[in-house]
This record gives structure tokens, sequence and C-alpha cells, in this order.
């Protein structure tokens, strides 16, 4: 069993990186003279999967213009969110039902994805059909996050996702089953709504990161990673 399609997520406004991300969208911000979606794809390169969807909505056109200029050996495909923004729940249902895959490796953009996580997703995916899961999470210990501001999101606990301790971080990439959102519309809903279901009913899986976690938060964490 392998994964094919790796979905990225870049329809967001990035508000919180005002005023630089008012005329450029947040994925096609530089981190040492690479854009953060440049470092996503090259990841999702190194682990050999076969296509890239990528959602768009705000500032659309410069994340279709960036894919079409650059060629990439890899097929990549960018999907409008269509007339209205469709948040992490819909973007996501929006791009698998443009897809007959089953199971999906989802990215957001917004982590420096770098070659050093290779190694760690896929044996996150060599666990995920191992243990036959639906969902899998990749999580850090909030005390690996360069931004020490950023408070944990969840517990984990024998690889299942609590809200217990709250002491790890989500780190922006996910294993998704097309199934667990086989209930849900293409409409505007966050995909926390989904896993805060799941772990009601102890079914939200976890894969624990042991990479130091470097996440463009705000506009003074982006001056700070310039630095590194």
């Amino acid at each position: 069993m392998r994964i094919n399609t790796a979905l990225i997520l870049c329809a967001g406004y990035g508000k919180r990186l005002n005023p630089i991300t008012q005329n450029t969208p947040k994925p096609l911000l530089k981190i040492k003279n690479l854009t953060l979606l440049n470092h996503c794809i090259n990841l999702i390169k190194n682990l050999n999967l076969d296509k890239i969807l990528i959602n768009s909505f705000y500032l659309k056109e410069q994340i279709k213009k960036f894919v079409k200029d650059h060629s990439y050996d890899i097929e990549i495909k960018v999907i409008e969110d269509g007339n209205n923004i469709l948040d992490t729940g819909g973007g996501i249902l929006n791009l698998m039902d443009q897809s007959d895959e089953e199971n999906f490796l989802i990215f957001n953009p917004d982590t420096i994805w770098n070659k050093d996580y290779t190694y760690e997703i896929n044996h996150m995916i060599d666990f995920y059909f191992n243990q036959k899961l639906k969902n899998l999470l990749l999580l850090a210990d909030k005390d690996l996050s360069f931004d020490k501001n950023l408070k944990g999101d969840f517990g984990l606990e024998n690889n299942l996702v609590n809200l217990n301790s709250r002491s790890f971080i989500y780190t922006g990439c996910q294993i998704l089953n097309k199934s667990i959102l086989k209930n849900e519309k293409i409409t505007n809903f966050s995909i926390t709504k989904i896993w805060l279901n799941l772990i009601k009913n102890n079914q939200l899986h976890g894969f624990e990161s042991k990479l130091k976690f470097y996440h463009v938060t705000n506009l003074e964490i982006f001056k700070k990673l310039q630095d590194l």
C-alpha cells in the first residue's frame, strides 16, 4: 500500500502576517530565498508521490502562475475553492472530490518543510497502513517549537490523540482516508470539527515528530526565521 497524492492547502488569507500578505499569498512568502510552497513541494517529491493537488482562493492567480512558471517533475493541479472560501475541512473535501484515490497526505505550507521530514513521514505512512488506520496526524512536542508562544493543541498517548495534557502541536501534516469526510458536504467547515468528533470516540490517531518545529505563525516569527 502507498499514498499517491498529496494535498496542499493554499487558500487562506494569512491575516496574521499582514501587511506582507496583502499582496502576496502566505504560501509564496520566502524563507531563505525559497517560498513556503516550494519547501512543501520539494518534500513531497522526496517522498516519491505521483501527484499534488493544491487548493486556492485568496490571490489565487498568483498561486496558479507560480505553479505554471516552475517546471516541477511531478504532476501538480491547482483547484479553486469556488466563489467562497471553504476553510480547511471544505477545502480538503473539495480536493478529494477531484481524485479517485482513497488515502491522501495533506500539508499546510506555513510549516517550513524540509528533507529531514522525509524519514519521519515515510515511517508515518508505514504506520498508517500497518495499523489499518483512516486518519493520522503528525504531532510535535511543544518544547520543539521555534515559536515558544505556540500553545499545545492535543495530548498524545499510545498514538491516540486526546485533549488532556495539550502538550503536542499539530505540525500541519496528516493522512486522511476519504471515508472520514463521507458525511460532509463541500461547504465552509474546519477540519478541527472532524478531529474533535473523532477524539470523542477515541478514533483520532497521532504520530510523534522528533524534529524541531518551524512554523510561520505571525509577522514577528516570520522575521526571526529569516535570521536562522
